[in-house]
């Protein structure tokens, strides 16, 4: 009997790598194929000015047990920390607190907990363009697969003849874009973070030096879906607009150091399942975010696991 095939496992965000490890842990075979320069997905963390910047997911929360048992982890070894509860309301005038759960935050970066999690993983750089019949993923043999990614990603490689699979990828996901701003000095309302309410631009700023924790007078404003999707093709002239309604929902009389955007083509997923993730007769699995009645990082770390926790009954 030959050796058995790799479970093979596409995209290195939280999701996939938490499948990966599952996998991994158990003894099976698995490879980990991303097509990004870094793993994280949308916990990435690019350097800005020569600082890192949480860009994507803005911080985390915590209701499930088993992954509060992975954070007590990363919280022991000073990778994530407990940031705040409370967040401001602005439409430009008028400003209210709105408290919630607590939010966690990366002194380091989100990237670094989806790092943490992969080490000893056999992650590869590769760009996917097809998952073909017989569960070939261009051209390496498996035993099954895992997609770890926006639905609009997991179609463009899917064959035709995964039919389920298919039918099963039905969330259009929203953009957004990500301004990362530097300033002078902080010349702010004191706060942590601000939903602003009621602005075509701006939706969500996020006080990049106090979710880090170094205080760097930085901030993170991430658009509305609908501006988004009107500057994807060239999201550097959305710049000078964001910019200028950042100022307005803060009151900002100073302009910033620097300013540059991110582009996320699919950053939020639009819709909710009940289901944790998707697995159909031809053993290709689908999981992330979106496999969640509240999609958010949990959700996603939870939908990775228990698809990789399926395969592992499966395959053994």
């Amino acid at each position: 009997m030959g050796a058995m095939k790799p479970v093979v496992v596409v995209g290195a965000g939280l999701a996939g790598v938490a499948a990966a490890r599952v996998l991994t842990m158990a003894g099976l075979p698995t490879i980990v194929l991303d097509r990004g320069r870094s793993i994280g997905g949308r916990m990435a963390s690019p350097a800005s000015d020569g600082r890192v910047v949480d860009t994507g997911a803005s911080y985390f929360t915590v209701s499930e047990p088993e992954f509060a048992a992975v954070v007590d982890g990363w919280r022991k070894r000073g990778l994530a920390r407990p940031w705040t509860d409370t967040f401001l309301v602005t439409d430009g005038e008028a400003t209210s607190q709105k408290s919630g759960p607590m939010r966690w935050a990366a002194p380091r970066g989100l990237r670094h907990l989806v790092l943490d999690l992969a080490e000893g993983l056999d992650i590869r750089a590769q760009l996917v363009t097809q998952v073909a019949p017989r569960l070939r993923v261009d051209g390496l043999a498996a035993s099954a697969v895992v997609l770890a990614m926006p639905d609009p990603q997991a179609r463009r490689v899917l064959h035709p003849s995964y039919a389920a699979e298919l039918a099963a990828l039905d969330d259009p996901y929203d953009p957004v874009l990500a301004l990362t701003t530097r300033w002078p000095e902080a010349a702010w309302p004191a706060m942590d973070g601000a939903f602003v309410a009621d602005n075509e631009i701006i939706s969500w700023v996020a006080d990049d030096g106090r979710r880090r924790g170094d205080d760097a007078p930085v901030l993170v404003a991430h658009s509305t879906p609908e501006f988004a999707a009107q500057h994807l093709v060239e999201p550097e002239k959305a710049v000078d607009l964001m910019v200028k309604a950042l100022r307005q929902a803060l009151g900002i009389t100073t302009e910033p150091v620097s300013a540059q955007v991110q582009r996320w083509s699919f950053a939020r997923p639009t819709r909710k399942r009940d289901e944790p993730y998707f697995l159909g007769p031809a053993m290709v699995g689908l999981c992330g975010d979106a496999w969640s009645t509240k999609p958010r990082v949990e959700a996603a770390y939870l939908s990775g696991a228990a698809l990789g926790r399926t395969l592992v009954e499966k395959l053994r």
